[in-house]
């Protein structure tokens, strides 16, 4: 069972519901160490002040903001932790919304919430009432030093935090929208309505895997292993591929529908590869 992060209570009204809180996703990326190409031995990196050239232990290492007109502030551990942080320990509900207002961009780490000691009884009731309003809990909560937006809601039987970002903290992507004067005909976006027809189903995540590490892990074993490296083939592709969009989304539809006959209602999903031994030993033992 994997270690809580965080501890501390839900305040829900005059109810308080202690909770520890469990990290809900890891990730599986394979980690590399950088080393000398020539004999593989590890870099190291030194503390060096600019100022003087001298090693710097970290003891002596404090946190320093510069102003744009070049003035420096220099806080130490003492600063931070005289900051009054009130939601320290404490999950404080400060509204109840529905899910559809909360845009999944301000979303940024997912966490388990498990009741704590005498907390199961109004964990479920908590729990019940929001599955029961449809609605879910915004709430406000210091995690690792910094306060954070939160929504709780709920999946299955149990109790899920979003912790958010700060709505100053999203850039303004107007910039990146097609422009205005860009249209497309009624019988283009019929025919792509008709491609995501063609390709719509259930969401089962468990379908789709990470086709590059999985590459890459082959490549590690390999390295270890001693043996030929294994060559991806080549695929061309050119911008004179797709002229005539219409064209273009009817090949996809008919290539869609081609795989659906072929292989049954769930072949729209990506296939998953047969799994290789070579692979499962890198999982067991990553590259470090």
């Amino acid at each position: 069972m994997p270690r809580s992060i965080w501890k501390g209570a839900i305040s829900f009204g005059l109810v308080t519901i202690p909770v520890k809180l469990y990290s809900a996703t890891e990730q599986k990326d394979i980690s590399f160490h950088q080393v000398h190409a020539a004999d593989g031995g590890r870099i190291k990196y030194k503390r060096v002040c600019e100022k003087d050239g001298e090693e710097v232990p970290y003891s002596d290492i404090a946190k320093g903001y510069e102003t744009p007109d070049g003035r420096l502030a220099i806080l130490e551990k003492s600063d931070f932790d005289n900051l009054p942080l009130a939601t320290t320990k404490s999950v404080e509900v400060v509204q109840f919304v529905e899910d559809s207002e909360v845009d999944p961009t301000y979303f940024e780490k997912t966490y388990f919430m498990e009741a704590d000691g005498p907390g199961a009884k109004p964990y479920v009731l908590l729990r019940d009432a929001l599955k029961a309003s449809g609605r879910s809990a915004l709430v406000k909560v210091a995690l690792r030093n910094r306060e954070s937006l939160a929504l709780i809601r709920v999946k299955d039987d149990q109790l899920l935090m979003h912790t958010m970002i700060w709505p100053d903290e999203i850039r303004n992507g107007e910039f990146a929208a097609p422009s205005e004067d860009i249209t497309v005909s009624d019988a283009e976006v019929k025919m792509a309505q008709t491609f995501i027809d063609a390709l719509a189903g259930d969401f089962n995540p468990e379908e789709y895997q990470d086709s590059y590490r999985e590459a890459l892990e082959e490549v590690v074993n390999a390295k270890l292993a001693g043996t030929e490296v294994p060559a991806e083939e080549e695929t061309s592709t050119s911008d004179a591929d797709v002229v005539d969009l219409v064209a273009a989304l009817r090949a996809s539809v008919e290539a869609a529908k081609k795989r659906r006959a072929e292989g049954g209602s769930d072949s729209g999903k990506e296939e998953k590869p047969a799994k290789k031994t070579a692979a499962k030993s890198t999982r067991k033992s990553k590259a470090s």
